[in-house]
Order: structure tokens, then sequence, then C-alpha cells
């Protein structure tokens, strides 16, 4: 996405590349020397064994041999030298080539690739400006573009497909939604709000507290979105699936009317007369309305003008004038 200036990271490479080639030379000739020194530190022994037995047998002076065997010990002592510089190449070696992979590190730095898939914002910097880490960019002297942003952002990178769904519950749901979460059965319907048909989701984050100031809990579902349905940002209507009810009855939104005993709503019996009956409500599904107790399937329920039915009085059932009425729905 962005490439830093690499000059000056370049050269600590070359520098501290070139000191390890430096200490490999080095190492290289400290061998060459203990080799060498090696083969005269045990010629050395055995003339010094030689003369040894020479001297005791009176053919060579004390004087020759103890300069033969002066002679071998300082070989032995140039050998052990020798180790110790090829010790102390290593060691620089070892410095050297930590530094080499701290500057190939810091280079790698200069080149800053996206670690997500994903489609990008608005770039808030351009060519020439100054950046900082941690801090704002400025414009440069030499870049004709306007100043970075006083932010730490370069690039916002989206990620499109999968997308996340964020919405909340109220906290008095979140049992049920633990329960439903541990048994493994929660699913979520996530659709724009111009559109009809929702796309399955998984629910992968619940919030680890309530908001205080709220009483909401945070959850988040992961949706695919091959087709760029949707679109970061933007609000979506979002339904958490807990269970599934088969064979619900349900009625009109408008239908239920409120009293001091609770809900109720009109049914039609077969003389064509209202009675009142109370019901039980359950979750809104879109313009119905799940009725868990009061109504049976096949009952005709009055949708509107109850202001105007009374119990036990005549309603005139009128049949559906569009495609959006259900066949069955009763008028006053």
């Amino acid at each position: 996405m962005f490439t830093i200036d690499t000059r000056p990271f370049e050269a600590n490479l070359r520098q501290a590349e070139a000191n390890v080639s430096k200490d490999l030379a080095l190492k290289k000739q400290a061998e060459a020397n203990l080799a060498k020194d090696v083969a005269q530190s045990k010629y050395g022994e055995v003339q010094a064994k030689r003369y040894r037995t020479l001297v005791e047998q009176g053919v060579v002076s004390r004087e020759q041999y103890d300069q033969i065997q002066s002679n071998a010990e300082s070989l032995k002592a140039t050998v052990e030298a020798d180790r110790a510089a090829i010790h102390s190449a290593d060691e620089s070696i070892k410095v050297d080539q930590a530094a080499a992979d701290s500057a190939k590190l810091e280079l790698a730095y200069c080149y800053i690739r996206s670690p997500i898939d994903g489609r990008a914002g608005q770039r808030l910097v351009d060519i020439g400006n100054i950046v900082s880490p941690g801090g704002s960019g400025t414009g440069s002297a030499n870049s004709s573009s306007n100043a970075a942003p006083a932010s730490n952002s370069l690039l916002v990178i989206e990620r499109l497909d999968p997308i996340y769904a964020d919405f909340t519950i109220s906290q008095n749901d979140l049992a049920n939604v633990q329960q439903q979460m541990r048994a493994g059965t929660l699913k979520t319907e996530v659709r724009l709000p111009d559109a009809t048909d929702p796309i399955a989701g998984q629910l992968t984050f619940l919030d680890s507290a309530v908001q205080n100031t709220t009483g909401q809990v945070n959850l988040r579902a992961t949706v695919p979105n091959s087709d760029h349905r949707f679109w970061p940002g933007r609000f979506v209507n979002i339904r958490l699936v807990l269970s599934t009810i088969h064979g619900a009855v349900l009625v009109p939104a408008t239908a239920p009317q409120m009293s001091a005993k609770g809900s109720y709503v009109y049914v039609v019996k077969q003389d064509s007369t209202a009675e009142q009956r109370q019901v039980t409500l359950g979750q809104r599904q879109g313009d119905l309305i799940v009725v868990e107790q009061g109504v049976s399937p096949g009952d005709q329920v009055v949708i509107n003008g109850q202001v105007g039915v009374t119990p036990g009085g005549k309603v005139r059932i009128e049949q559906a004038r569009d495609a959006n009425q259900t066949s069955g729905e009763t008028k006053q």
C-alpha cells in the first residue's frame, strides 16, 4: 500500500552486511593460521622429544635442548592464540549478523502491506508527506500535496467478505441468548432495509459485559457477502433467531387492542357477530404478530375499525381488495 523512503535503511543494511563479511574473512584467516600453527606445534613437540633423548645420551648439549623445548612451548601458545582469535571472530559475527537482521527488519517496515483482504478507502496521506510512528503527518517542503491529517491512520481497509454486522439486545434477553448459545442453535438473519430476502449469518461475538448506561449487550454476526450487497457502515435489519415456532398463529399487528385486562382481539363467529377474546402475544414478525393464546388457526379476526365493534354486534365481512391483504381478513 505504501513505501517509506528506503535509502537510509538500505545503507544501514549494506554497512551491517559488510561488517559480517569482514568478520567472516577474519575468521577464515584465523582458521588458516590455526591449521598452520597446529602443524608447526606438532613438529615442535616431536623435535623436543627427540632432543630430550639426545641430551640424555650426551649427543647434544642441554642448551640446545632448552632452545628446542622453548620453541615448542611458543608454538603451543600460538595455537591457543589462534583458537582465541577464531572465538572472537565468531562473537563478532554474531553481533554483526544481529545488526544485519535488525537492518533487514527496519527495511521491511518501509513496505506497508495490508494484513487482510478488503477494499481500500480514501488515502489519508500523499507522496512526500512526512509520517512518524504514533504521531501526525505533515507536508514536506518538496510535496505538492496537502499536509497529512493529524492522525495515526494512513489508509483504512474494510473487509467485505465476510462482513460483520454489529447489533445489541436488552439485558433481559441475555439469559435466553446464553442458553441457546450453549445449545449451539443460534442463527441470525440480516437484510437491508429496502430488501425482502435476508441473508443467514452466524453469531460470532457476545460482549463480556452489559453497558451500564443503556442496559444493552453488544453482539456481532458474521455474514457472507460475496456479492458485496452489504457495505461497511450501512444500517441493516438483524434478527437473532433463538427458536422456531412451528404452526404459529399470526395476525396483522393492527388487530390486537389494549384494555385494562390486557391485549384482546375481536373474532367473527359463524353468525357474523363479534366476540372479544383476551390474547397472549408473542414476537412481532414484520407486519404480523404471534398470538400464543386466545386465537386458533382458521379464526377470522377484525383487523381495522375496532372502535365501532361491540361484543355480540354484527360485522360485515369484506374480501381483500389487493394482493397485500389476505383473503378471509375481516373489516367492519
